[in-house]
């Protein structure tokens, strides 16, 4: 059984070589591969390059303190993938990395780290070539989910390593990981010292595009992305991703109203309402799953031309079957955690609302409101409808004038001759006339 894990960037002591080779027995592994216990390796037993092949015994304490040598950080090496919660807080050498089995909680983000060693003596004279890493992150649901980490080079025996770490489920209950995308990091004392260097998201199958594993493997190094790590303790390489636990909870929500005052009692998907009536709002929440749903937050979403009835908001469930009346009205202003249920148990929220005309056009109006409940970062939602009608007075159009008849024109007595002007000028008058007289009627005309 694999127990809790510590590392650092911080570089262990290089072991100096001490020559012959110990009587400790190799240790075989699960992997195939053979181990090594910390004093074997120091003192030459390791002949190829070798990845994360050291386990560490009982006489290793002794050996080392009695050669002035520090013991690694990571004693075992055998369980090279390790996780612990993302806090937001890196505490170096005290950081706790899980080597088999992480508790996930919904909502949480997690790293998941591979330890790089090479195990081989002598850094850069036994350097490890093209040697890459890879991640498996599940698809699907399931109470334990397994993320596997992989190692190779193409110098070194074996060529290709694996671990694993398991997720499970806090509650019993189904989740899935998602894949923080842009998380991959590399980390060591060479190139990628400080904060490290950021790698590709094809780095996992759910970063991957292509679907296709080979397509997967991410080159590293420990001076640049090349490929090459020498041998020895000074130049560990650690490389992580981050996933999210997201727990797939199963449950409904049916909403229904009714008119407070109504003879028929019964809930409905949508009412007929007038302003001035109060409406019942009642939505159900049913855990239909057989695991535990802690945390369940309920929240009623009221339109415009609603208006929250304070203090209406009652809860029914196996606790207050005759309900309970909520000393706030958070339901309407964010939401309100109405607690835990075990499966196929369930609640039923109620609030009172009047119609009102705050904004209600002429005619038909549906006014959806919508209930929401949340478990984890599960949301289910559903809603129930309330139509009125709006009579607006239309307007009644002024009474269209009647064109005046235009007056007789005045016959003008005939002038004395007096010459050619003087009679043009009696045309243009009485042409001014009847053009005035013919505007008139026109704008008249324009008021139909």
């Amino acid at each position: 059984m694999k127990t809790a894990i510590k590392s650092t960037l911080a570089v262990a002591a290089t072991a100096a070589a001490i020559a012959g080779v110990a009587a400790v027995p190799s240790i075989v592994s699960a992997y195939s591969r053979p181990l090594y216990s910390y004093q074997q390796a120091n003192e030459g037993a390791i002949k190829n390059i070798t990845f994360n092949s050291i386990k560490v015994v009982d006489t290793d304490a002794a050996w080392a303190k009695k050669n002035g040598l520090e013991m690694p950080l990571l004693g075992n090496e055998t369980n090279f993938v390790g996780a612990r919660e993302d806090t937001g807080i890196n505490a170096g050498a005290q950081n706790v990395w899980e080597g088999s089995n992480i508790t996930a909680e919904d909502g949480k983000t997690y790293i998941v780290r591979l330890y790089v060693h090479n195990n081989a003596s002598g850094g850069d004279a036994n350097t490890a070539l093209d040697t890459q890493v890879r991640f498996y992150v599940p698809y699907g649901s399931a109470t334990t989910q397994t993320v596997n980490g992989w190692l190779r080079s193409s110098n070194a025996t074996p060529n290709t390593y694996s671990d694993t770490v398991n997720f499970n489920s806090a509650n019993g209950s189904p989740f899935h990981l998602e894949y923080v995308s842009g998380s991959a990091l590399l980390e060591n004392g060479g190139f990628a010292k400080g904060n490290g260097v950021k790698l590709t998201d094809t780095i996992t199958n759910q970063g991957n595009p292509s679907n296709k594993a080979e397509d997967e493997w991410t080159t590293i190094g420990y001076y640049g992305l090349d490929g090459k790590i020498p041998g020895c303790y000074k130049y560990i390489n650690y490389v992580s991703i981050r996933v999210k636990a997201v727990y797939d909870y199963d449950f409904t929500v049916d909403k229904k109203v009714r008119v407070v005052g109504d003879t028929d009692k019964s809930w409905k998907e949508s009412v007929e309402v007038k302003v001035g009536d109060k409406v019942e709002f009642q939505f159900q929440y049913l855990n239909t799953s057989k695991y535990n749903q802690a945390g369940v937050v309920v929240r009623d979403l009221l339109p415009s031309n609603l208006r929250y009835v304070e203090g209406s908001t009652i809860v029914y469930n196996g606790n207050h079957p005759n309900g309970v009346k909520l000393d706030t009205d958070d339901v309407i202003n964010g939401g309100v955690n109405i607690g835990s249920y075990d499966g196929n148990a369930n609640a039923y929220i109620r609030i009172t609302a009047e119609v009102v005309d705050d904004n209600l056009a002429c005619g038909s109006n549906t006014l959806i409101n919508w209930a929401q409940v949340r478990v984890g970062d599960t949301v289910v939602k559903d809603d129930a409808r309330v139509h009125l009608n709006k009579v607006c007075e239309t307007p009644t159009p002024p009474d269209e004038p009647t064109p005046e008849e235009p007056e007789e024109p005045t016959v003008v007595p005939e002038l004395p001759t007096t010459g050619p002007t003087a009679i043009a000028g009696g045309v243009i008058a009485a042409g001014s006339i009847a053009t005035a007289a013919g505007y008139y009627i026109a704008s008249r005309r324009q008021l139909r």
